[in-house]
């Protein structure tokens, strides 16, 4: 697959008070392959700003440490985590529950991460800890700066790249999390601070 772009969709302007767009109207699917797939959801959330806000201010941010290549090392980002939905704000309450009814998957808690400057990053990965099943539906809400998220095949090879703007979802579908690798790259030019939300399923997190 050669590498590809979506257009800049959406903005944080739209009129009317904070919400979520339970029809899932700007939803546009690309299929990676047979199994896969990825959905861009332009403006999904109204009030990305404030919920932005809310997050940087009241989430409880802590710089993780992880395995890799024999070394513990420290994430280039900070993570906060929801394992209780009622403790997050209202408005993804609100998000998890068009979710679970537009995807018939119940998502029960989240995480958000904190890209604090273009030096903050995610490498290719996939969200094994948290979808054990082959095939699972995994939402990524997107608050603050504009940030690339890229896409590949496991084994390698050209990547997708999309590029959400605040309040857009980016969902990944089929068996993303086990036959692709993700990722969010560092950037060389200066940008402002970005929030990722993440939400997840008890019933993913188990194998089929």
């Amino acid at each position: 697959m050669t590498d590809t772009a979506l257009p800049l969709f959406g903005d944080d302007g739209r009129p009317g008070v904070p919400g979520v767009d339970e029809s899932f109207a700007t939803a546009h699917r690309v299929r990676l392959d047979e199994h896969s797939w990825v959905e861009h959801v332009p403006s999904w959330l109204t009030g990305a700003d404030s919920l932005f806000d809310e997050l940087l201010q009241g989430g409880a941010w802590e710089q993780r440490r992880r395995w890799m290549y024999g070394e513990r090392t420290v994430e280039p980002r900070l993570t906060a985590q929801y394992d209780d939905l009622a403790t997050a704000p209202a408005l993804l309450l609100e998000a998890a529950q068009a979710l679970t009814s537009h995807y018939g998957v119940t998502y029960d808690h989240l995480w958000v991460n904190l890209y604090r400057d273009n030096r903050d990053s995610t490498g290719w990965h996939g969200d094994g800890a948290s979808t054990r099943r082959r095939e699972c539906v995994v939402p990524v809400l997107s608050l603050g700066a504009s940030r690339r998220f890229l896409i590949r095949p496991a084994d390698g090879g050209p990547s997708s790249t999309f590029r959400p703007l605040a309040g857009d979802l980016i969902v990944m579908g089929g068996r993303c999390q086990s036959d692709w690798r993700h990722c969010v790259p560092k950037q060389t030019s200066p940008t402002g601070p970005r929030i990722s939300v993440n939400f997840a399923a008890s019933s993913q997190g188990r194998a089929d």
